[in-house]
């Protein structure tokens, strides 16, 4: 049988039960990249000699009656994390040639587990946008539509799922480049909260790979199942050795429910900086559609929701203010007319105590939130107006439009849904809901409170059977 599409909890239990070995599944997957990836291009850098290695020796460890998490599951890797023996160039043409001598702690944390890494995939230059292409590696194409784009910064990653190379992947999210290439290819993704996966060795090839804590930046996992995320993210999470020793037995809270009738959800669909397209929308509509069948309490506006204004504002000023030297920007065609604009222009030029204040505002933000989650379980929401749309390779991106139901709006605005989430460092779950009538992948965001990751994870599980009619 075919193994390239199921599950890793599908994978394991076929190698438990010895239908299959490590070896079977690792060349099944490897002819399947040498077959199709040529025309998406998602993997960019293979390691297939020493993943059949690997798969070797997962079996001969299975055959000692060793039984770690991934034991013997293909997968891949983004490109901006360091593996040993691999470039980590991050589509920065100057550093084609660099190549780290160790794993970023999560490439360790998959290989103890057991996983059997195929190779890298692709990313945008810098990990700047939501497309994934350089002058390196190329474009990755949409495994549905190849004339669209699969996402970024994450989209190699999101392809190779969607084409079936590998049951998981790791990626990183700041913009929503988790869940962005997962919502344009149809495959699930989760956006941790801030701090609670450790990111050392997910680092810029000029950067070494020390322990730093992000701003707003995450690592998380990337599947084609909702109970793969969790699998994967139990073998991610745990702060880094390097600062907390070996205490790394963090233990999540358990869901808030494990029925969908015992959820409150308040779902979401338009944005005051942007509209929602007709596909996004019916998306949105279909998880609130399964959540008012399967009994849960569902409410379309609260008091008690953060301002969306002031949370994508914040989120806008803070995200120049740390990425913005590796983003090519024209400060002048900036419009302070625009606040989007507005908070570019201050985020490029904030002084350490302008910084602070907005600091100071976003803990102001999470207290909003810690209120609201007081009454609420998790929020429905679009993670991009669209589903995927054609490249646009324009490198200046302040001339890029995206077309939503036929208006041109600018291109940097679509973060904003993204953003909801990151700014404050709450978790979000992206999940397909089906497809838009032009056959492609159509995802929403289910976002929950700091640190109970695994209440949105459960609410994705309870939802899957209730809202796909489509999809990978």
């Amino acid at each position: 049988m075919g193994w390239n599409f199921l599950s890793a909890e599908q994978l394991l239990a076929a190698l438990s039960a010895g239908e299959v070995t490590s070896v079977e599944l690792t060349d099944e997957a490897i002819a399947l990249i040498e077959r199709d990836d040529k025309a998406i291009n998602a993997i960019c850098a293979p390691d297939f000699d020493r993943a059949r290695a690997a798969a070797k020796e997962a079996d001969q460890a299975r055959a000692r009656g060793e039984d770690r998490p991934l034991l013997g599951v293909p997968v891949t890797v983004k490109e901006s994390y360091n593996v040993a023996g691999l470039p980590t160039t991050w589509g920065l043409p100057q550093h084609r040639d660099f190549v780290p001598a160790e794993d970023a702690v999560q490439v360790t944390r998959l290989k103890d587990a057991g996983a059997v890494v195929l190779g890298k995939t692709n990313v945008p230059l810098g990990l700047q946008d939501i497309q994934s292409f350089n002058d390196i590696y190329g474009t990755t194409n949409n495994p549905w539509n190849h004339d669209h784009t699969a996402g970024g910064s994450s989209g190699g990653s999101a392809a190779a799922l969607a084409a079936g190379f590998g049951a998981l992947s790791i990626g990183s999210d700041l913009a929503g480049s988790l869940r962005t290439p997962a919502h344009f290819c149809g495959i699930y993704a989760h956006k941790p909260t801030l701090g609670l996966v450790a990111g050392r060795g997910m680092v810029a090839p000029d950067e070494p790979a020390l322990p730093a804590e992000f701003d707003m930046a995450v690592v998380g996992p990337m599947a084609r199942t909702a109970r793969d995320l969790t699998l994967l993210l139990d073998v991610m999470a745990g702060p880094d050795p390097l600062t907390h020793g070996k205490a790394l037995n963090l233990t999540l809270p358990p869901p808030r429910h494990d029925r969908l009738c015992d959820f409150r959800v308040l779902v979401l669909d338009d944005h005051p900086f942007i509209p929602t397209g007709a596909a996004v929308r019916d998306g949105v509509r279909k998880v609130a559609d399964a959540l008012t069948g399967g009994g849960a309490h569902v409410e379309r506006h609260s008091p008690l929701l953060p301002d969306l204004t002031e949370a994508a504002i914040l989120y806008t000023q803070l995200q120049f203010s740390g990425s913005a030297a590796r983003f090519p920007v024209d400060v002048a065609a900036l419009s302070a007319d625009r606040a989007l604009d507005a908070a570019r222009l201050r985020g490029l030029t904030l002084s350490h105590g302008d910084w602070l204040d907005v600091n100071h505002r976003r803990e102001l933000y999470r207290s909003g939130w810690r209120r609201f989650f007081a009454e609420f379980d998790a929020v429905v929401c679009p993670i991009t107006p669209t589903p995927a749309f054609p490249h646009d390779h324009d490198r200046d991106l302040l001339n890029r439009r995206v077309d939503i139901d036929g208006v041109g709006y600018p291109y940097f605005d679509q973060f904003v849904w993204a953003g909801l989430a990151t700014m404050p460092g709450l978790p979000a779950t992206a999940v397909p809901t089906g497809l838009s009538p032009e056959g492609l992948p159509v995802g929403v965001q289910l976002i929950g409170p700091m640190f109970e990751d695994r209440t949105p994870l459960r609410l994705a599980e309870l939802l899957t059977t209730d809202v796909r009619d489509g999809g990978v």
